[in-house]
């Protein structure tokens, strides 16, 4: 079966481009069925799905006469005289796969549709070997408007900022809600049917992350020292990020740290936020702070508390919506994020009116005119505040 993501409708409006459509994102994030699906809609026979996981498929796209590469797949049956649609799938597995794209593409009326577990690996590349020849698509775990479409609450992906809290959404969702902080949106996650085989599957998504992206994609070789440091980031989530600290405490030399930062959130694991300043030289000068791609695999390394869990899960829920940054004064006193430069949003599980007077006043300071509270639970006598679950 298949469920609508936000993306899809970007996806498919691309279709009749001529230009490769380039899916990357995280493993079992969904990027395959995205191209699958996508091969549907073109509703043309000529068309086919090559799974670069197996050896053989690997084998004819390393062939260096690229027209045999034509002719092995004219023998699968494409008609290369008329447009032929091709999906190419886990192309980070084949080296030099952007020559080949590049010639092929040149030289055949062919439609590229092609996924790839890591932009690390895919925009360095793209950028120059492929330069005006694609769109890149980045797919996310789900957010919580594609989570309830996949567990059959069609309730559509509403406007941000959506209306004030309501009891009745609140009563009616919640608990999809708290599953969603405390397991994420990878879709098989999503989809398994309890906690103890969600956690399996979160694991195994680590374990695959760790033992297969990390491999093939950098030149780290200390499994555990990169393991130690995904836990300790865990525990720093929504914190200013201090990297000499983070090299006093796991024991690896600060260049090493900063390294494996880069490669993380390159590879869609981690994201980092600036501060909000009007002064680009402050903006450089002050820590970011790090939030995770998945509250599941959040939940997996480090205990947090469920407030941590609530503002990591927020971040997720706008990241699509525009630039998020954070704002702070050196008293310590944030707000936690600046939507667009023109939002600020503070997140709270039970927030009340001392929180809207601090938030008001802090937007004050930084120049923002709109502020709002985000909240996870009801409040008695306080509803000026949006649902969490309201943001899809």
């Amino acid at each position: 079966m298949f469920y609508p993501r936000k993306i899809f409708s970007e996806l498919t409006d691309h279709l009749d481009k001529r230009q490769i459509t380039v899916i990357t994102g995280m493993r079992r994030t969904g990027k395959t069925t995205l191209a699958i699906e996508l091969l549907r809609q073109a509703k043309d026979t000529n068309q086919i799905f090559i799974d670069l996981e197996r050896f053989d498929n690997r084998e004819l796209f390393t062939d260096p006469n690229y027209d045999n590469i034509i002719r092995q797949l004219t023998g699968r049956g494409l008609d290369f005289t008329r447009k032929a649609w091709i999906v190419l799938d886990e192309i980070q597995l084949v080296p030099h796969i952007t020559s080949v794209l590049k010639y092929l593409y040149d030289h055949y009326p062919i439609k590229f549709i092609v996924t790839g577990s890591s932009s690390f690996y895919l925009k360095n590349l793209f950028s120059e070997s492929l330069a005006g020849r694609k769109i890149l698509f980045e797919l996310y775990p789900l957010s919580f408007g594609e989570f309830l479409n996949f567990r059959g609450e069609h309730s559509g992906f509403s406007i941000f900022p959506g209306p004030p809290f309501d009891i009745h959404q609140y009563n009616t969702l919640s608990a999809l809600y708290n599953e969603f902080i405390d397991f994420g949106g990878f879709p098989e996650v999503v989809l398994a049917s309890g906690n103890e085989e969600k956690m399996d599957i979160l694991n195994d998504i680590l374990h695959s992350y760790m033992s297969i992206d990390i491999k093939q994609l950098a030149d780290f070789r200390k499994d555990r020292e990169l393991y130690n440091l995904l836990k300790l980031l865990g525990s720093r989530c929504g914190s200013r990020l201090d990297v000499s600290k983070l090299s006093l405490v796991s024991g690896i030399s600060r260049p090493a740290v900063s390294n494996y930062l880069d490669f993380f959130e390159k590879t869609f694991l981690i994201s980092r936020i600036n501060v909000f300043t009007r002064s680009r030289d402050r903006e450089i000068v002050k820590a970011q702070k790090i939030y995770f791609a998945d509250n599941g695999i959040l939940t997996l390394l480090s205990q947090i508390s469920s407030g941590t869990k609530f503002e990591n899960a927020i971040y997720n829920q706008l990241r699509g919506m525009g630039k998020l940054q954070y704002y702070a004064l050196k008293t310590g006193r944030e707000i936690d994020f600046i939507l667009n430069e023109n939002v600020a949003l503070e997140i709270k599980e039970r927030p009340g009116p001392v929180d809207i007077k601090s938030l008001q006043r802090l937007a004050h300071l930084a120049g923002i005119e709109r502020s709002m509270l985000i909240g996870r639970y009801p409040v008695p006598g306080f509803k000026e505040y949006i649902w969490g679950g309201g943001i899809r």
